[in-house]
């Protein structure tokens, strides 16, 4: 069931505070993975048309994430944020700062101490209690005047876009545990064009048809999919022969996809039990670069991604089916 959207934002000037709480319809493994992985941070944080590019990220107590906001032209502006306390899906606190590309701090500009919490509900949804606590109410002024309330506001909504776009249609169940593989590749817009064609040389059809952006249900207090990405394929599914499959979607920036070449395409795997997707993600991933740790997600499977030591990408995904 679709839950509306919570979001305060509460400026405290007598105690120099900014308060912000803000709810998403996730559970709190999945929205703190969000604020806390630098792959995921870099599809939401930035308001459009800013974009957030992480140079490093050492997520623990002492640690640092260093970053840039790049603008349309190419321009960065270059943030610090130290973190000073981490509790695992409860808490991390911290005070971040403007810096430049080598993280040294710029001391004319103010510094600003964050403290978020996660609170989860038993309707799997997640709130984020946001607490930015100021030196001076002249800082938290200034940071006003910059834009902070409706920058921080579009990147919330980016996020939202972000849970959608890449985890909607993974809700929906397969009919049995069979395993299977299948080939995902991600399209610059050109998805229908690409699998029409492949549909004529195999002589196939699409299973349950297409699925476009503008299919992803409309929720209260989330920002509407662009007109221009309605019409774009947000998942298709098309045998080619022996039983593979081959799944698409389109790209587009607006939805928070980052689209290089080399990372458009991945082989989808789906193990029958749970034991042989473990045993599977360990063994093909050791030596690579992991980009999703295998976990339970909200859409009911135990998922992960990752880049093999050989520069091949790989979803493992066991669904449960009901």
């Amino acid at each position: 069931m679709n839950k509306a959207i919570l979001f305060d934002f509460v400026v405290d000037k007598v105690n120099n505070k900014i308060k912000v709480d803000r709810s998403f319809n996730a559970p709190v493994d999945l929205v703190w993975a969000a604020w806390t992985e630098a792959e995921i941070l870099d599809q939401w944080w930035a308001p459009k048309p800013y974009r957030a590019e992480t140079k490093s990220l050492d997520f623990r107590e002492g640690g640092r994430w260093l970053y840039a906001m790049i603008g349309p032209e190419g321009d960065k502006h270059w943030a610090v944020f130290d973190y000073a306390s981490v509790h695992p899906e409860k808490s991390f606190a911290g005070i971040d700062a403007f810096c430049n590309e080598n993280g040294e701090i710029n001391d004319s500009k103010p510094r600003v101490q964050w403290e978020n919490k996660f609170n989860s509900h038993a309707d799997e949804s997640t709130v984020v209690n946001v607490e930015l606590q100021f030196n001076e109410l002249a800082d938290l002024e200034s940071l006003l005047t910059m834009g902070f309330k409706e920058g921080f506001t579009a990147g919330l909504e980016n996020l939202d876009a972000y849970i959608k776009s890449q985890f909607y249609l993974r809700k929906q169940k397969k009919p049995n545990n069979k395993a299977r593989t299948s080939f995902y590749v991600n399209f610059p817009g050109n998805t229908e064009e690409a699998l029409s064609f492949y549909k004529s040389v195999f002589n196939t059809t699409f299973v349950n048809g297409i699925q476009r952006f503008g299919d992803i249900p409309a929720e209260a207090g989330n920002p509407p999919v662009a007109e221009n990405i309605k019409h774009m394929v947000l998942h298709a599914e098309l045998p080619l022969i022996g039983g593979v499959i081959l799944m698409a979607t389109d790209a587009p920036k607006e939805m928070g996809f980052t689209l290089t070449p080399g990372n458009n395409m991945h082989i989808n795997l789906e193990p029958a039990t749970r034991e042989e997707t473990k045993r599977i993600f360990d063994a093909l991933s050791e030596g690579g670069n992991i980009t999703m740790p295998l976990q339970d997600m909200f859409f009911g499977a135990y998922y992960g991604s990752f880049t093999d030591k050989f520069g091949i990408n790989w979803m493992v995904n066991f669904q449960t089916v009901n």
